[in-house]
């Protein structure tokens, strides 16, 4: 059994975030042996294939090293790399049944785009702790499946070195105790790109994301009513690394452009 480890929102080795993705399967192995594999990849997300009678059509589910997520970008398109540039699908896109509905990713230019549900965020009071656990005040704050802490100077993004454990606590306790929720912190960028963002997971057991698809599918409608047009780049500001994402509001759809490239080829001796 193969599986490639792919950085996507990349344009070169070492940027963007890395995903490993498994060969597609015949069918889906139990739940526990899936989630065992994602611990050993101890990357922040494997990816799981499975066949259908369509060459064009897969089912894909996305394991963090402590669990099953809804919903994943970077795993997405890291899948979507290895059956276009690996497996040799020859189709113009790609549609995965997933937890999160149908998700379609298809070939543009050098990279690649995938169409997902919209998520608007709505703003809220800034819940008790989040300043001292960011390290920072946020001038605002804004809810939908993770936390959004809105910063009016992007220095502040790259410099926020935060408390995780407390953290976690803060964004379980304002989303009902989904231990699993994140805490983006974003400030508009307006220098080669038009937001700066980091992201941060540790109920998922990845301190900080290096590039998260997911978040974008909360920032794009956000940030596309703040500028007042549909189409906003981003980039991820992770230490050392970061990825550049385009993203276009859709209705209630998001569309999230990238690209991507293989950084390794191994064999699974399971």
């Amino acid at each position: 059994m193969r599986q490639w480890t792919i950085d996507a929102f990349a344009a070169q080795p070492f940027r963007g975030n890395p995903a490993c993705v498994v060969e597609p399967l015949a069918a889906w192995p139990q739940d526990a042996w899936m989630q065992a594999l994602a611990a050993e990849n101890n990357q922040a997300e494997t990816a799981f294939l499975l066949r259908t009678a369509d060459p064009a059509r897969f089912g894909l589910r996305w394991f963090t090293p402590m669990l099953e997520v809804p919903l994943c970008g970077h795993a997405t398109l890291a899948s979507a790399h290895v059956l276009f540039a690996e497996l040799g699908v020859a189709a113009g896109e790609i549609t995965f049944d997933t937890k999160s509905g149908p998700l379609v990713v298809r070939r543009r230019g050098e990279g690649y785009e995938m169409n997902f549900p919209s998520q608007p965020p709505v703003r809220i009071d800034v819940p008790a702790g989040l300043a001292e656990a960011l390290g920072a005040a946020p001038d605002e704050v804004w809810a939908s499946a993770y936390l959004v802490a809105l910063y009016n100077d992007p220095a502040v993004i790259r410099s926020l070195k935060p408390d995780l454990v407390a953290l976690n606590t803060v964004s379980s306790g304002a989303t009902g105790g989904r231990g699993n929720v994140g805490v983006a912190a974003i400030a508009a960028a307006g220098a080669g790109h038009d937001v700066v963002d980091r992201f941060f997971a540790p109920g998922s057991g990845i301190p900080e994301d290096p590039t998260t698809g997911s978040l974008h599918c909360i920032l794009a409608p956000l940030y596309a009513d703040k500028l007042g047009r549909p189409a906003v780049t981003f980039h991820q500001a992770y230490p050392g690394r970061g990825g550049d994402l385009e993203c276009e509001v859709q209705g209630d759809r998001v569309l999230i452009r990238g690209r991507a490239l293989t950084v390794v080829e191994s064999i699974l001796r399971l």
